[in-house]
């Protein structure tokens, strides 16, 4: 079992940046394929990057892609979340997702991913 604690979010003027992090529990973190979510007011929650437990693979959403980057540091238990240029329609809640895998899969789907973080908020201001 693994146990995940985003931060990094905050406010923010369109155009800037902002740098999440997820830091898992335990000696396995290795061995789980991870996943960035969003959710904004009113809206079910999306699927925004996933990487594979090796970090060799990554996916994008397409209304991040070029702008969000997704990497993860096996040593130190930790996935994060690159976010550039960002628009205000990124404002909402982001969420880490953890899933055991070692096949080299990313996942894109909620039901895909076992364990969650309890979330960080992102607001972007125009």
């Amino acid at each position: 079992q693994v146990q995940l604690v985003e931060s990094g979010g905050g406010l923010v003027q369109a155009g800037g940046s902002l740098r999440l992090s997820c830091v898992a529990s335990g000696r396995t973190f290795s061995t789980y394929a991870m996943g960035w979510f969003r959710q904004a007011p009113g809206k079910e929650r999306e699927f925004v990057a996933a990487i594979t437990w090796s970090g060799g693979y990554t996916y994008y959403a397409d209304s991040v892609k070029g702008r969000f980057s997704i990497s993860r540091d096996n040593a130190k238990n930790t996935v994060n979340l690159q976010m550039n240029s960002l628009k205000p329609e990124d404002t909402a809640v982001y969420y880490c997702a953890a899933r055991r895998s070692m096949s080299g899969s990313y996942y894109t789907r909620l039901s895909e991913y076992n364990y969650w973080g309890q979330g960080t908020q992102v607001t972007v201001s125009s």
